[in-house]
């Protein structure tokens, strides 16, 4: 009975990114606090780009976190989930530099991207056509531009809330430049189930998705002591801020705007040369 008990368990793989943000989401799901009868759920951190990258070779994770500059390449084997998204209010990844530039300097600098498939570098190459760019691991960016190697640098993750501590200037936000564009959030990254899982996995893990996030919010405390881990140089209040931008009610569901600049974000991509192909957004509800 124990064998056959043990069988009737199925696997789920799920990938995301070490990040306080991402740590938080997924804490219950994590530590057992979440559980859902019959499945079992296991976790691989990886960044963010080589997730992107992996997603686009093969279907390898049940579930990843991905840019959603990255969902054109892989919209045939993966759904975007409806919950578990990180999406900026007015605010994203910036553009930082030792001083300030105009907007027509920066056109003229080479500039250090987290990753080509990164939606930091989708909405750069909308707002700024054809600068140049160096891919750099998106916690080296900093350091390189301080080292003087890189003029400027397009930062993610906890950057956005240390740079200026680490004596840089912020140039150009591009949450910011996206509202100005389109009145619109700005969808950074979500989670994307595979295709071939079928409704009722997707029910399932929605719900588990769902519930994660929820718990998270409900015990922060604990929570947030789970992500310190992956905080990078943030102090709690700093962590918690983090998180708190990019782990919210919009999580849980990003809700009508929220899908709409997914779309809008993909589309607009398209229309300016970024994406080579039309986008069809589907959301495994």
């Amino acid at each position: 009975m124990a064998i056959e008990a043990a069988a009737a368990v199925r696997e789920i793989s799920i990938a995301h990114s070490p990040d306080s943000d991402d740590a938080f989401m997924f804490y219950g799901l994590a530590t057992d606090k979440v559980t859902v009868p019959g499945y079992r759920f296991t976790h691989t951190l990886t960044d963010i780009e080589t997730l992107n990258q992996k997603a686009m070779r093969e279907a390898f994770y049940d579930v990843t976190a991905i840019s959603f500059h990255a969902y054109p390449y892989v919209q045939d084997k993966y759904a975007l989930m409806p919950c578990g998204g990180s999406v900026g209010e007015g605010y994203g990844p910036m553009i930082v530099a030792k001083r300030g530039y105009t907007l027509e300097e920066v056109r003229r600098l080479k500039i250090a991207i987290p990753g080509k498939l990164t939606t930091a570098n989708l909405v750069l190459q909308m707002a700024l056509p054809g600068v140049a760019t160096e891919i750099v691991p998106f916690d080296q960016i900093i350091p390189q531009v301080l080292a003087g190697k890189y003029d400027a640098g397009l930062i993610i993750h906890e950057g956005q809330l240390t740079y200026a501590r680490d004596g840089l200037t912020c140039v150009m936000d591009m949450g910011t430049w996206w509202r100005e564009q389109t009145g619109l959030p700005l969808p950074l990254g979500g989670n994307a189930i595979r295709r071939d899982l079928g409704a009722p996995v997707h029910r399932m893990m929605n719900q588990a998705l769902r519930d994660s996030v929820g718990y998270a919010l409900h015990h922060r405390e604990e929570a947030l002591a789970h992500a310190m881990q992956y905080a990078r140089d943030l102090d709690t209040p700093s962590a918690n801020r983090f998180v708190g931008m990019y782990v919210n009610e919009r999580t849980l569901d990003y809700g009508e705007d929220g899908k709409d600049a997914i779309r809008r974000l993909l589309a607009m991509g398209h229309e300016r040369g970024v994406i080579p192909d039309p986008v069809r957004v589907d959301f495994a509800e």
